[in-house]
This record gives C-alpha cells, sequence and structure tokens, in this order.
C-alpha cells in the first residue's frame, strides 16, 4: 500500500508522462528516450540521500527530522520554516492550476464552472483528509491506481502506434538541449520525498520506505520513458498543450483523450493531497500538537483563500508559483548539504556521503536557478 499511494506523490506519474515530461523534452526530440534515462540516473542522488537517512531517521519530522539528526534542531527548524513555506502556498495555488490551465484543454463548457470548482476542489480536499488517516490514504491509492493504468494505456498506445527509433536512445540531440532536458525532467520528481513524513505511522518504517520509494520511482521513471520515447518519431506532437491527450486523440480517439486530460489533473490533485498530509505531519512533529486540530486549522486556511484565487486566477498562480519552487529547493538543498556531518555522526563512508551530497546539492542549486530565470521571464 505505501509503495502505491508513493507513486502518487513523485510528481504524478500521469502528470509527468502527459505533459509535463514531454513538454520539456521538446528541443531534444531526437534523444528523447535517453533523456528520460538520463533525468532518472540523475535523480538517483537525491533519491540515495533520503533512503540514506530513512534508515535510521524515520520519525513524522520527514526530512525535518533529517536534518535535525544531522546539524541539530535549530538548523531543522530553519529547514521547517521554508519547506513550510513552499508547500503552504503550493497548497493554495495549484487549485488554480487545475481549474484555468488543465480541465479547459479537455473538459468542454467548464470555462462555465471555473469558480464553482475553484471553491470546491479544497472544500473537497480538506473534507477528504478531515475524514481520516484512513480515506486519505484510500483516495491517495485510487488516485495512483487510476494514473497508473492511464499511463499504462498512453505507453501501450504510442508503442502499438508509434516505432520507437533506435536513435531516441541515442545521443542524437543537441549536447545543450539534451542536457537542460535530463536536467529539468529530473527536477520534476522531486515531490518524491513527501513519504518521507509518514515514517512515523508505519509499522517497520526503515524498510518500508526503503522499498516503497524505491519501487514508486522506478515504475514512475518507466512509465514516463515508455511514453516519451516513441515521441522522437513523431515531435510535432511535443509541441501541443498535452502531448498525452494529442497521442490518445490521434491513435484512440476522443473519450480516451478526455479521460487522459482529466486524469492529469487528477494527478495534479493527488499532490495536494500529499503535501496537506506531509504538512500535518511536519507540524505534529515540530509542535507535538494532535493531528486532527492540525488538519483543521490547515484546512482552514486552504478553504479562506480559495475566494482570493478568483480575483485574478493568472497572477495569483504566477505571483505563488515562483517563490514557492525558490523555497522548495532551498529547503532539500538544506537536507543534501548537512548529509555528510549525519554520515560523521553515524561512522559512515565520508567519502561517499560528500560525493553524494555534491552531485544532490548541485541538483537543488539548478533548481534554484531555473526557478529563478523562470521569474525573471
Amino acid at each position: 500500500m505505501f509503495a502505491l499511494v508513493a507513486t502518487a506523490s513523485f510528481g504524478g506519474p500521469l502528470a509527468l508522462a502527459a505533459l509535463a515530461a514531454p513538454g520539456l523534452v521538446e528541443d531534444a526530440s531526437d534523444s528523447a528516450g535517453l533523456a528520460m534515462l538520463a533525468a532518472a540516473v540523475v535523480f538517483t542522488a537525491p533519491l540515495a540521500i533520503w533512503l540514506r537517512y530513512s534508515r535510521d531517521i524515520n520519525g513524522a519530522g520527514g526530512l525535518f527530522g533529517f536534518v535535525e539528526a544531522a546539524a541539530g534542531r535549530r538548523v531543522a527548524l530553519a529547514q521547517a520554516a521554508i519547506w513550510t513555506f513552499s508547500y503552504g502556498l503550493y497548497i493554495v495555488y495549484t487549485t488554480v492550476q487545475i481549474v484555468y490551465d488543465l480541465l479547459p484543454e479537455v473538459v468542454p463548457g467548464v470555462r462555465g464552472y471555473q469558480t464553482l470548482l475553484a471553491l470546491l476542489i479544497p472544500v473537497a480536499i480538506v473534507t477528504v483528509m478531515l475524514v481520516g488517516r484512513a480515506a486519505t490514504l484510500i483516495v491517495l491509492g485510487v488516485m495512483a491506481a487510476g494514473q497508473l493504468v492511464l499511463a499504462g494505456i498512453i505507453d501501450g498506445v504510442t508503442i502499438a502506434n508509434i516505432s520507437t527509433p533506435l536513435s531516441s536512445f541515442g545521443a542524437g540531440a543537441p549536447a545543450g538541449a539534451f542536457a537542460k532536458a535530463s536536467a529539468q525532467t529530473s527536477l520534476l520528481y522531486i515531490c518524491g520525498s513527501l513519504p518521507l513524513f509518514l515514517g512515523g505511522e508505519l509499522a517497520t518504517p526503515a524498510r518500508t520506505i526503503r522499498r516503497g520509494l524505491t519501487a514508486a520511482f522506478v515504475v514512475t521513471a518507466a512509465v514516463v520513458v515508455l511514453a516519451v520515447a516513441p515521441l522522437a518519431a513523431v515531435p510535432g506532437l511535443l509541441h501541443t498543450e498535452i502531448p498525452g491527450v494529442s497521442v490518445a486523440q490521434q491513435f484512440a480517439g476522443a473519450g480516451l483523450a478526455r479521460a487522459i486530460g482529466v486524469g492529469v489533473a487528477v494527478s495534479t490533485a493527488g499532490l495536494i493531497v500529499w503535501e496537506y498530509l506531509a504538512l500535518t505531519r511536519l507540524v505534529h512533529a515540530i509542535t507535538r500538537w494532535r493531528i486532527r486540530p492540525i488538519t483543521a486549522v490547515i484546512g482552514a486556511g486552504v478553504v479562506l483563500a480559495a475566494p482570493f484565487t478568483l480575483i485574478d486566477p493568472e497572477g495569483f498562480y504566477t505571483t505563488l508559483a515562483e517563490p514557492s519552487l525558490i523555497a522548495l529547493w532551498v529547503s532539500q538543498l538544506i537536507v543534501f548539504a548537512v548529509f555528510p556531518l549525519f554520515a560523521i555522526k553515524r561512522g559512515l563512508r565520508v567519502w561517499l556521503a560528500c560525493a553524494l551530497s555534491a552531485i544532490a546539492c548541485g541538483f537543488a542549486v539548478y533548481g534554484i536557478v531555473t526557478a529563478l530565470q523562470s521569474a525573471s521571464s
């Protein structure tokens, strides 16, 4: 069960396969398959650090617990504050993306209901969270299973109808475009740290987290590679609004295309649920307050913020998304930077810890740079 719900945290496998990853590889389409493989390889450094931390530290604090064990409580509280700022904003602004960007592309007539949806989606998510942990995990499990089914269908459709050229896994694209596509795609997996905050609620957290998170990442990466690699033969599809929907529309019909589009929106909503869930556990770990009051207070903030998104949805999203992303990468940079200190305290191989830390810190710095470039463009 943990591995299944964790799958929904890695950017949402359907959203990555149908929307985000194809959009990033369009300038390196000749090497689409290789770029997706390279992205997965790059991400193994951050993943390895999370997994090594979690072997010894696996409470409700997640990343906060990691930093506390490595560098002390003050640094951990700073990291937690930055992380909370990032995901607190994400929970609020992502509904705007779903209602105003994703759904209008695939659901005719939805524009007439956008105001209602912008208000109801936060209420629905808060309601699920307030019902309790079991209900939340069931919802996440259903979301993850549905995404994997639809992503698998996209994979099947592309493989069956598009002859994947071997050059897709070769270095045919310009080096700069290939490096950029690989690096930016690897950034999409960063929300895979969210399941770490459930460590305090697992019977055997060290083993379950390591196995479940690894399996979730491998499955998600495989889904993305299989969906994107064949598109090297038809690069025109990469330039459409939602490439996965375009593939389904062209080769399987409007019904499947609409299902894929709605599924991408649900995939994105699944990340909101994961972030909300992780945030409640983090606050509980720091304050020792009970989960339900924490959930209610955060939920009240989410619901009360929803009407303000209606004033200027596009401006609201743009204004909040950029600082949220920058804060996310800064919070992860702290986790990666203090890992050698953790290794020294635990008697681990310091040279290996330093190597992993250097790669992961470079990864996080690139994420910050990318977010800053997006803000200035």
